[in-house]
């Protein structure tokens, strides 16, 4: 039996600072991560280097993931959410600003290794912490909220990108991005533990069996989000760059191309979210990743402006609706002792099996084009992904803490 959801002023407070530090933890990790998307031809030109050799610099941040996933999921899971994303947040902050003063390729490379810790480290934190703070029957919607600061922190890079870059250049981007550093402020100030944390909370034997009897479910989720993630940065990684280099666009209609599609993705993971409360998480991720396979000519193949704009905020709004699912449905997915770790670490995981997608993409499209070599790998992930989460098992509305018990 799930525990009600009406709540005290306090908790009520306390669920609103939640959400609000996941969210906005996410949101500028994402915007640290596609300050480089953006402005990728112009890195490669100041390193003297190819687009592929600076596209493996994004694979380089995503293959780092799991390792911040794992040292900071078994943090929160031994000693709250709180300590550990304080100290994620100020980590990724700090290594985006050096990434902007590396006087080097290797030194930039060897920085980005750096910043996928820190990317790998946040997303499972917060999303633990935020889906544990809210109600059961917000959860899908509150879900979708918290992925699509993914969506918002592209839309910031595309901003940014628009009206700092003409002026100022890259490495001026990459010094707002320590600005997420100011977060922990709030963690800090305002953010409580989670009750669900407290009540899972075990010794290290009974937690190493955990991790060993839910391995089946482990694998599982791992799949989930390799798919999703080849989806997800597939469609987004290396698109501001097709437009510059096969559409030549400009730099201003680049941004505004990628700021309609990140409006399209926050609208699609809310959407999608809140269908996920009534109509399951696997139904509503299933009909969201289908109509994005049957959207890619418009994504990709369109003649006029009009039209690729329209492709890419419908690609967005489909993909983001998918992801906007993720956290409620992973989370509920997972065992309440490893809530820390097991999601963020799998999803990670993920991330790393589908780390070089952007620089097999570059690499096809060096012979080919970005319009087969996107075309082809979406076509191909958006159908193994739909029957990957067709397949699998779901545990909506699962109650995070146990009721208590009348005496």
């Amino acid at each position: 039996m799930s525990a009600p959801d009406a709540s005290p002023p306090a908790d009520r407070a306390a669920q609103r600072n939640a959400v609000i530090a996941g969210f906005l933890g996410w949101t500028l990790d994402a915007f640290d991560f596609f300050i480089l998307v953006m402005v990728l031809p112009a890195v490669a030109a100041d390193f003297h280097r190819s687009i592929p050799a600076i596209a493996l610099t994004l694979t380089a941040s995503l293959a780092t993931r799991p390792v911040g996933a794992l040292i900071f999921g078994i943090m929160a899971d031994r000693w709250g959410r709180r300590l550990p994303l304080m100290i994620d947040v100020i980590f990724y902050s700090i290594i985006e600003v050096l990434s902007g003063l590396a006087p080097s390729y290797a030194v930039f490379f060897a920085l980005r290794l750096l910043y996928g810790i820190g990317m790998g480290g946040e997303w499972g934190v917060g999303a633990s912490l935020t889906m544990e703070s809210v109600p059961p029957r917000w959860r899908g919607l509150l879900s979708g909220l918290l992925q699509e600061g993914y969506a918002i922190g592209y839309l910031l890079a595309a901003v940014v990108y628009f009206t700092v870059f003409p002026h100022w250049g890259w490495r001026v981007m990459f010094f707002i991005g320590g600005a997420p550093a100011l977060l922990s402020l709030f963690i800090r100030a305002r953010v409580k533990e989670t009750e669900a944390w407290r009540q899972s909370r075990t010794d290290w034997r009974s937690y190493g069996r955990a991790v060993v009897t839910n391995w089946k479910r482990f694998l599982y989720i791992v799949l989930l989000m390799s798919f999703m993630n080849l989806i997800s940065h597939g469609t987004q990684d290396l698109y501001p760059t097709y437009l510059k280099i096969e559409r030549h666009f400009d730099v201003h209609l680049v941004g505004i191309i990628t700021i309609v599609s990140m409006v399209g993705a926050l609208l699609g993971g809310l959407v999608f979210g809140g269908l996920s409360d009534r109509w399951g998480r696997r139904r509503s991720m299933v009909t969201a990743v289908i109509l994005a396979a049957l959207l890619i000519p418009l994504w990709i193949m369109m003649p006029t402006v009009a039209l690729i704009m329209a492709g890419a905020f419908m690609m967005q709004f489909m993909v983001q609706g998918a992801w906007g699912v993720i956290p409620a449905h992973i989370n509920e997915l997972s065992p309440g002792q490893l809530r820390g770790f097991f999601p963020g670490f799998a999803y990670q995981l993920g991330v790393l099996s589908a780390s070089g997608i952007a620089y097999v993409e570059s690499r096809v499209a060096q012979t080919a084009s970005y319009e087969v070599s996107m075309g082809i790998a979406m076509g191909v992930a958006l159908v193994g992904g739909a029957l990957v989460i067709a397949l699998g098992p779901e545990a909506r509305g699962h109650s995070f803490v146990k009721a208590p018990t009348s005496t």
